[in-house]
């Protein structure tokens, strides 16, 4: 049994008027359960169904749905296909007659400073930087890397960089200089668009300066183009720096390439667990159409409807806002700001000034708002929302009712959504023709074969096990970027033919799933993937310190928290001044909001006999927790050490 009881049951009515329903009447079934199998029985069949059902637009028809040919890791899907994603989330609404003069973007900034394009007028900005990057040189398959604030500007360099059939790879807005530049060395990126800064919290936050600290590191840039945002001052490099504006010079009307279906048009980095990111390729007929079909038909996102999601457009959240979005011919809305400033109800105020019908957030964002009570939500008219979508992280059950409850006054279903950035959008979700259960997923997305697998690879119901997909699917990263090695061996090595994620999860008899966090050692912080190699590495830079190791630990607001421990050099000894230049350092490298705010000194870090630092003993002692088999440590006496600084905090907090 379920150990959830129903929080949300659509009427029939409700169910009816549901594109998930009633296109999967069209194709001949009214039961979900039934319809999901044969979309993973026959996956040729449903995609072919799924793009029609989006009305996908192709210079040239496809040939063959999907080739297998080369296994089940290296799918080639609309066989001979020729398309651009630029044409479907923007030229064919901007040349339609209904919907042309139709917001596609409503933009807010952190000062409270708008600006809204129908989507002709973002069309024709989009020509115009189209036209003046292909001046510049960039066309087919050269890499641009964004580094950008959510400005307007960011959405249009997108769409203009695959216009001219070029790659684009969103960073994090809140990464330094090191980050980017990681990014940019790996992606061999030709140009960087940028920003002289943003506003966040009412100050300014310069970027420029970040962007040349990693330009300087990048000898493949030509290029670094500036959008000048905040008006601040910024050096210029006369060789290398080109002001936005000069991108804008340029005609209105431009040609857009034509593309091979699985030709790349975004390059996202993400973290693992080794520290150096990981670049999953997307094509052009692959995440667009992945992320629209969620959006569209299992949240039902219409024409009519507007999606806001609170993000960074080096989250995959971003992307999937812009495509699930502009591909369905709905509104979006952008925000540069953050959503508890100047008050607490910014987000509410969002939500009923643009008439947002699908808000998606993380539940950390939600721990962080119920503390200022539902007051603030309730000064403002939300009956504009259909849907709450939320993702990045698994839920506790309080955040959720609160939600529930004063957000969507017990009668908006919370889509609980699951996947990841080498997915495309969602493995598991909460479709709204089931009961929603808190914390939970109701269904595994149509198309998504995912299993949930013993140690052995047996299907297991009611205990926790691997989240696996059994098939493959549309979006799927293409490998990733120059290093098809190290994706074999992250998704496809444990089991045959299959694809491992690195989520925890149960699945009940009645088929409901509960995420209980990674079965890998990557950290979720705030929603935000963080490999502890990464962090450990930038402790390691710092003169003192001559080993680290990092664990992610419990955390009331952002879910989870990076903790460090770190083995000091000869020569040095522990003192408030040192703690705190290493502190510092951390900030100044990973940005305040990734950075451990604690940091351990320790004789030595729990390791194996062959020199492999044990997180897992590291974060079981620092916890107090069981930490299972340790015969393999070398030094046992190094996770007693660690105990004694786990049962010291949480005496301080």
């Amino acid at each position: 049994m379920s150990t959830y009881e129903n929080a949300w049951t659509p009427t029939d009515q409700q169910i009816q008027k549901t594109r998930l329903y009633q296109w999967m009447k069209q194709l001949g079934y009214e039961d979900y359960d039934t319809f999901h199998e044969a979309t993973i029985e026959r996956i040729d069949w449903f995609w072919d169904e799924a793009v029609s059902e989006l009305g996908i637009e192709w210079y040239t028809p496809y040939n063959q749905t999907v080739d297998l040919s080369k296994g089940i890791a290296y799918p080639d899907w609309f066989v001979g296909g020729e398309i651009n994603v630029a044409h479907n989330a923007l030229d064919k609404w901007a040349e339609d007659k209904d919907k042309r003069n139709a917001v596609a973007l409503y933009w807010e900034g952190d000062h409270g400073d708008r600006v809204q394009y129908t989507y002709h007028e973002l069309q024709q900005e989009v020509n115009k930087v189209a036209n003046g990057l292909e001046k510049l040189g960039i066309s087919d398959g050269d890499v641009v890397t964004l580094y950008m604030p959510m400005i307007p500007e960011t959405l249009i360099s997108m769409l203009a960089v695959s216009k001219v059939g070029a790659i684009f790879s969103p960073a994090f807005s809140g990464y330094k200089a090191n980050a980017v530049a990681t990014r940019i060395q790996a992606s061999k990126a030709k140009a960087l668009i940028t920003a002289d800064g943003f506003f966040r919290r009412g100050k300014t936050v310069a970027m420029k300066d970040e962007a040349d600290m990693a330009a300087d590191q990048c000898p493949s840039l030509e290029h670094v183009i500036v959008v000048e945002r905040a008006s601040c001052e910024v050096e210029w490099n006369e060789h290398r720096d080109i002001p936005w504006t000069h991108l804008q010079k340029n005609e209105t009307v431009y040609k857009t390439k034509i593309k091979k279906s699985d030709d790349p048009f975004m390059l996202i980095y993400t973290s693992g667990t080794t520290g150096r990111p990981k670049g999953a390729v997307h094509t052009h007929s692959g995440f667009p159409i992945k992320s629209a079909f969620d959006a569209g038909v299992c949240m039902d996102l219409t024409k009519e409807d507007t999606l806001f999601w609170y993000t960074d457009m080096g989250w995959m959240m971003g992307p999937f806002l812009v495509y699930g979005g502009l591909i369905n011919g709905s509104s979006i809305v952008m925000f540069e700001g953050t959503p508890d400033h100047p008050n607490p109800d910014r987000l509410w105020e969002l939500v009923e000034r643009y008439q947002v019908t699908h808000l998606g957030i993380s539940p950390t964002l939600v721990r962080s708002m119920k503390k200022h009570g539902e007051d603030w939500i309730q000064r403002h008219d939300l009956s504009s929302l259909k849907l709450i979508g939320s993702t990045g992280e698994p839920w506790n059950p309080e955040p959720w009712h609160w939600l529930f409850k004063h957000a969507g006054q017990g009668r908006v279903p919370i889509f609980n959504y699951s996947g990841g950035t080498e997915i495309s959008g969602g493995m598991l979700g909460n479709v709204l023709i089931k009961p929603i259960q808190p914390i939970t997923f109701n269904a595994a997305l149509p198309g998504m074969d995912v299993g949930v697998l013993d140690e052995q690879g047996q299907p297991l119901t009611n205990e926790v096990g691997e989240l696996v997909l059994r098939k493959p699917w549309v979006g799927m990263t293409k490998g990733f970027y120059e290093e098809n090695d190290r994706y074999e061996e992250t998704y496809w090595s444990r089991f045959k033919d299959t694809w491992v994620h690195g989520d925890w999860v149960i699945r009940d008899e009645d088929g409901y799933y509960t995420i209980t966090g990674r079965s890998d050692d990557v950290l979720n912080v705030a929603g935000k993937r963080l490999g502890p190699a990464e962090v450990e590495s930038v402790l390691v830079e710092h003169a003192a310190v001559i080993e680290s190791g990092v664990i992610g630990v419990p955390h009331d607001v952002k879910g989870e928290e990076a903790v460090g421990f770190i083995v000091l050099k000869p020569g040095f000894s522990e003192s408030e001044e040192l703690m705190e230049e290493i502190k510092h350092h951390l900030n100044q490298k990973l940005g305040k909001a990734l950075a451990p705010k604690k940091v351990f000194v320790v004789d030595d870090l729990p390791k194996t006999r062959n020199a492999k630092v044990m997180r897992r003993a590291i974060k079981s002692a620092y916890l107090n927790k069981d930490s299972g088999d340790l015969s393999a440590l070398e030094n046992p006496e190094a996770v007693q050490q660690i105990q004694k600084l786990g049962t010291a905090s949480s005496a301080q907090s």
